[in-house]
């Protein structure tokens, strides 16, 4: 099936993988660029993966930004570069590393846990005297 721009464009972009709940509700995008997105989002997308090819001067913009060859001056372009490089940030991971820590409790050696109690309590008391 052949897209064309008319259609693209007239279907609402969404992202629920990187975005579940919207990109106005995601805390990235300001209210504008979270339209922009949900209007060209479509389109943009559909040119960014070659799934249709440039067929106006627009669409060659678009393509030259993409490629990095163009500064992005409208709302749309913008949104768009930020919503890239949002998607290709690198991930952080945690200093400690994302596995789960086990504890190994060697038993092996337990003369340092040993205690020697012994009963001293009436060792130093003179209970039998005569004053």
């Amino acid at each position: 099936m052949a897209k064309n721009k008319q259609q693209l464009l007239s279907r609402i972009y969404d992202d629920p993988k990187n975005y579940p709940y919207g990109f106005r509700r995601s805390g990235d995008f300001s209210i504008s660029e979270s339209d922009a997105l949900s209007k060209y989002g479509s389109l943009f997308n559909a040119l960014y993966k070659g799934e249709i090819e440039p067929v106006d001067e627009q669409d060659n913009r678009i393509v030259s930004i993409m490629r990095g060859e163009s500064a992005a001056e409208l709302i749309e372009e913008l949104a768009w570069q930020k919503y890239q490089a949002r998607l290709n940030r690198p991930k952080l991971g945690s200093l400690y590393g994302n596995k789960k820590q086990s504890i190994d409790i060697d038993d092996s050696d337990d003369s340092d846990d040993d205690v020697d109690l012994s009963d001293d309590i009436g060792d130093g008391l003179d209970t039998d005297s005569d004053d």
